[in-house]
């Protein structure tokens, strides 16, 4: 085993990893709940960029509704990004599942 060819691949796949994380946090995805009153935008680092909500959804007298509605899209945005890391990052490290990846 050649220590020294090992560490030059190790370097390597550190750098491709930080340029596809770099990559990542660039790349978007979208969730959409009740019907597409509420949108949620994440990105590829699993932080929420954006949310949109339709005023009809808007009810003083049931916030628990709204309530309920954001965090549903949010939840799923960022699920969405994750499982988009995810697949990135097994294409860099072939599978291998890396913890903290």
């Amino acid at each position: 085993m050649d220590i020294q060819k090992l560490m030059q691949q190790a370097q390597q796949m550190q750098a491709g990893m930080q340029k596809t994380q770099e990559e990542l946090a660039a790349k978007h995805v979208e969730a959409s709940v009740g019907g597409g009153k509420v949108t949620v935008v994440a990105n590829g680092s699993g932080d929420v960029v954006s949310i949109n909500i339709d005023p009809s959804v808007v009810d003083p007298n049931d916030v628990d509704f709204l309530q309920d509605l954001v965090l549903s899209g949010v939840q799923e945005a960022v699920a969405k990004g994750k499982e988009m890391a995810s697949s990135e990052m097994a294409k860099l490290t072939g599978g291998l599942g890396i913890p903290g990846m």
